[in-house]
Order: C-alpha cells, then sequence, then structure tokens
C-alpha cells in the first residue's frame, strides 16, 4: 500500500473508531488529518492513550512499542492499541496491569 493511501486508511480507521466509541458515549474525537504524530490518533477516553490500527497483517509488538512511547510523550495516560482488520471487530490490547486497574474502578 502506498503513504498516501496508508494514510487515508488510518485516517478512516480513526474516524471509524471514534465514531464506534460515541455510541458509547464518550466524547471520542479523531486527530486532525495528516497531524504526523503530533497529537493522539483518538482522544476522549480519559486515562488512555489510543494507538489506532486497520492493518491485515499484525504487528502487535511494533504497534505496543509505539503506543507506551506515545503514551509518554504525551502524559495523557495507559497505552492502549485499538486495531481490526477486514470483516473483524475491533480489538484492544494493553499491558494487563493497567487493564486490571481500569477494570477494577
Amino acid at each position: 500500500m502506498s503513504g498516501k493511501s496508508s494514510q487515508r486508511k488510518g485516517r478512516e480507521a480513526e474516524r471509524e473508531l471514534a465514531e464506534v466509541l460515541r455510541g458509547y458515549g464518550f466524547t471520542a474525537e479523531p486527530g486532525r488529518a495528516l497531524n504526523y504524530g503530533t497529537e493522539a490518533d483518538v482522544s476522549g477516553l480519559p486515562g488512555l492513550h489510543l494507538e489506532v490500527k486497520r492493518c491485515e497483517r499484525l504487528q502487535l509488538p511494533a504497534w505496543i512499542e509505539q503506543a507506551e512511547r506515545d503514551a509518554k510523550r504525551f502524559d495523557d495516560g495507559a497505552p492502549a492499541v485499538i486495531f481490526r482488520q477486514s470483516r473483524q471487530p475491533w480489538r484492544v490490547c494493553m499491558r494487563l496491569d493497567d487493564f486490571m486497574r481500569f477494570y477494577r474502578a
């Protein structure tokens, strides 16, 4: 996939996920188009830094590293990767200790 079509697919995924999260009652918003890493992919879930991926080939270790790095840089919460493949539901990957803090709350 070329760079431009990959960016378009990523942007569409961010908008799609924000819409799904709004359906759950959150005020989720996708980051601005072409922000080149200057803001989170999707905001509006307090305490979480979301890294959004829409990809057929899963690269979880790399995505988790990116989420952890960006969560530290933005200081906006626990890192979480939200991803989906074609014709699959959205899924979430995060550290167990972070998940347990949210679950217990």
